[in-house]
């Protein structure tokens, strides 16, 4: 069984779908590694409370808030609304897989729809019987674009899924840094 054969024009739309979600998750899989987001060296910095060794970076996430914390001096809030634009740009595309989500099993229901319309267009007014040619055609668009569209859909519900979960899990680390900065800020200013 050839299931691209019988997709019709809907192979392309699903296959633009299959593109974005694998290019995606590809590349948000490599710019949330910690290394890119929250250096060991300066998890452990934090925990040991020193803050002072922390080298600000522009390659790593907390590198930048570090950076942003050195140069500019910004009030709590100033530093928070800073952090939570970092964790929005971690953020960068993951909206796209869920548009791929959507979309992918509607070109599959579209596809069958269409299938489906070929199958009944193709009765003959003289016999009642469908035509062999156009009832085969159309039942493999109607199935083929519907496997399709599942089977994009639903790994890249799980990519989102898990995309989403991690770049939760490293905001809540990012947010512990943040309020390491502001206390050694405080305890600073209390001296």
């Amino acid at each position: 069984m050839d299931l691209f054969a019988n997709t019709g024009i809907f192979i392309y739309p699903l296959a633009v779908c299959s593109f974005i979600a694998v290019f995606i998750t590809a590349e948000r899989l490599i710019a949330l590694r910690n290394s890119q987001i929250i250096p060991r060296a300066t998890v452990d910095a934090f925990v040991a409370g020193e803050v002072e060794k922390i080298e600000p970076d522009q390659r790593s996430v907390v590198g930048r808030i570090v950076g942003f914390y050195r140069e500019r001096g910004p009030d709590p809030e100033g530093l928070k609304a800073f952090a939570r634009l970092e964790v929005s740009r971690m953020e960068r595309g993951v909206f796209l897989l869920e548009v791929v989500i959507g979309a992918a099993p509607l070109l599959g229901l579209l596809g069958t729809v269409t299938g489906l319309t070929q199958v009944f267009g193709g009765f003959s007014a003289e016999t009642g019987l469908p035509e062999p040619e156009a009832f085969i055609t159309g039942i493999a668009l109607a199935l083929n674009t519907t496997i399709l569209g599942l089977a994009i859909a639903i790994p890249v519900l799980a990519a989102h899924s898990y995309l989403l979960r991690r770049v939760e899990a490293l905001a809540a680390r990012i947010s512990v840094g943040v309020e390491c900065l502001i206390e050694h800020r405080t305890s600073n200013a209390e001296r």
